[in-house]
């Protein structure tokens, strides 16, 4: 007899997690605005992973991509070596679980190399939905939905930065995906959900470290 998953929700049932892929279809619950799947990531795509940020300097590569042709995408476009195929074989899983979940025909691909904060004040996207993964490097903080003032986002803050505007009220409940984890953010965008995005925001990145960021949106 299969086991049921054990999902793991924070204390206002705003996010969920598990090491089970299929957690990301409980994006689908009113009450949910952030879905993990923990996962490890292979050897091989780590590997890569590494090799990259240290043979490549800054670069993005932004495309809406038919569901179909990720794979191809990926092998034109990043440097050969040893493990690209099983990144690419991953971001082609990735993009085809997206698709589906939201019956997409085409994703939005962005895959960056960084070594600056993206994104560093926390906020929320106005979309609907976006699918987020670091190979490499810190992953993006969140915050849980107990510990988040939203009269503090964007002006709100007045100015100020995260450390001293009040949109959260200790640092010790900022949270952060672990490398490999893939999260599904919910935006202002998704209907009924205009006003209680997930708040999050990109690490940050002290000297000489680097990311690799995955993020996919709706490419229809």
């Amino acid at each position: 007899m299969n086991s049921i998953p054990i999902i793991k929700y924070d204390d206002f049932g705003s996010c969920c997690k598990d090491d089970k892929p299929t957690i990301l279809a409980e994006i689908y619950q009113d009450s949910i605005n952030l879905c993990i799947w923990q996962r490890q990531l292979t050897k091989s795509m780590t590997d890569y992973a590494d090799w990259l940020l240290k043979n490549t300097s800054n670069r993005e590569l932004r495309i809406i991509v038919e569901r179909h042709d990720v794979i191809a995408v990926i092998l034109n476009a990043l440097p050969a070596h040893s493990g690209l195929a099983a990144l690419a074989d991953d971001i082609n899983l990735l993009a085809k679980m997206f698709a589906d979940l939201f019956d997409l025909k085409r994703v939005g691909l962005r895959l960056s190399i960084l070594d600056r904060n993206m994104c560093p004040r926390f906020h929320t996207d106005n979309l609907p939905c976006r699918l987020v993964t670091t190979y490499a490097g810190s992953g993006t903080q969140w915050l849980p939905e107990y510990d988040v003032d939203r009269s503090k986002l964007g002006q709100g803050s007045g100015g100020l930065p995260d450390t001293t505007s009040g949109i959260y009220s200790h640092s010790n409940n900022i949270q952060q995906f672990s490398t490999g984890d893939v999260g599904l953010l919910k935006g202002t965008g998704w209907l009924g959900n205009e006003t209680k995005g997930i708040v999050h925001r990109s690490p940050e990145i002290v000297t000489g470290e680097r990311r690799l960021l995955l993020t996919l949106d709706f490419g229809d």
